[in-house]
């Protein structure tokens, strides 16, 4: 054998026996961030703390007593089940040495709240930060069913070049405990603290990145840290009753509405309402677990191409000029009237505005199709399907 096919070799052995120790010896790897290390900021960084009711006072969204026992976490969760770990192995190790190698990824140890070691990976985009700048914004992305950050939904924020914070669910991967709503809430709660306070991001250049299930923790987050600066829902729902009572006999129907109810509410659209920020719904056209139904929005979501979307919209004789026009003059309206400065939130002026008051049936149609499109946008893809890097979009602003 040539000298340098030995030394090829050799780098290669060594790749993988490092890639194999990344994921086995992560038991062992030193604590990086707590949840209660807000106070040591590094650097003497100037930005304040977030001043979140629910987060300064470590109020969670269920109570211990809610989270039930045994193995139910895997039940909402099969990726945290051991033997599927195993099995993605492989994979998972790929997708380290992936982010590791091509982006410069670092790996981090949180501990959060209740005590569960919170597995993250780091891509800093800030130093070249690209034409548009996007890489001085943080996107943390939070992942579905059977998600991990080493394979997940991260590689479209990733490769459309932001700055990208990955974590795993309590009991994926290197991640500690089992993925109730509890310790979810949990886990982003600490890894937030973690952007802000160590790695330094300001609350406004942060956004919540969520797919299907991640949607959960995604609209906990900003609910919770309302200054943050975007939130991105792809592929979620807004209640996990009627998606669960699709693959369940209906005559377990009454069993089911009760346990979810009782152990898995996953409340994604009351917190969503909670959050005043800019806000872009993506919803996969071809989806096989999550659908709609209703009224007119709800048509034109429905559309099954963008070809047949365009043609709903035209169909309304939609004036975006007039739309847009209209909106702002709602908005200097409401600030003309507002003298109290608490109506004034992170985001601006609070809601609601009394858009579409006094139009006419019409009007109103059109208007609510012009916000659609601008905070919901259709990608022709099934539910599992990895999102392309230009699909990935931050939130309409007024």
């Amino acid at each position: 054998m040539c000298i340098v096919c030995f030394v090829k070799a050799l780098v290669h052995v060594f790749k993988i026996y490092l890639t194999a120790n990344y994921t086995y010896n992560f038991r062992s790897w030193p604590v990086d961030f707590r949840w209660d290390d807000v106070g040591a900021r590094a650097g003497g960084s100037s930005h304040r703390a977030l001043t979140c009711t629910a987060a300064a006072a470590g109020v969670w969204l269920l109570q211990d007593a809610a989270l039930g026992g045994g193995d139910r976490g895997g039940l909402v969760y099969p990726g945290s089940m051991f033997l599927m770990t195993r099995a993605l192995l492989p994979l998972l190790q790929q997708g380290q040495e992936r982010l590791v190698e091509r982006y410069h990824g670092r790996r981090a140890k949180l501990v959060a709240r209740d005590g569960n070691e919170i597995d993250t990976m780091f891509m800093d985009r800030r130093q070249h930060p690209g034409s548009q700048g996007r890489g001085l914004r943080l996107v943390i992305c939070c992942e579905g069913n059977a998600g991990f950050y080493e394979m997940g939904c991260l590689s479209a924020p990733l490769e459309a070049g932001y700055s990208v914070l990955g974590w795993n669910h309590p009991g994926f991967g290197g991640s500690t405990g089992e993925p109730f709503p509890q310790h979810d809430a949990n886990a982003i709660d600490v890894v937030i603290k973690y952007a802000l306070h160590r790695l330094r991001f300001p609350p406004a250049h942060v956004v919540i990145y969520g797919w299907s299930i991640g949607g959960f923790t995604a609209t906990w987050a900003t609910m919770s840290y309302p200054e943050l600066g975007a939130l991105v829902l792809d592929a979620t729902f807004d209640d996990l009753v009627p998606l669960a009572l699709k693959v369940m006999p209906q005559s377990w129907k009454g069993l089911v509405v009760r346990t979810v109810r009782e152990h898995f509410n996953l409340n994604v659209a009351e917190q969503l309402c909670s959050y005043p920020g800019p806000v872009l719904l993506l919803r996969r056209t071809l989806d096989d677990v999550v659908s709609t139904s209703g009224h007119l929005v709800t048509r034109w979501l429905r559309a099954g191409s963008l070809a047949q979307e365009a043609a709903f919209y035209a169909r309304y004789h939609v004036d975006d000029d007039w739309c847009l026009a209209l909106l702002r003059s709602y908005r200097a309206h409401c600030e003309d009237k507002q003298e109290d400065e608490e109506v004034w939130g992170p985001h601006g002026l609070a809601f609601p505005w009394r858009v579409g008051q006094g139009l006419s049936s019409r009007r109103r149609r059109q208007l609510a199709l012009f916000l659609a499109r601008k905070h919901l946008k259709n990608v022709e893809a099934t539910h599992c399907s990895p999102l392309e890097p230009e699909d990935f979009q931050l939130p309409w602003r007024l």
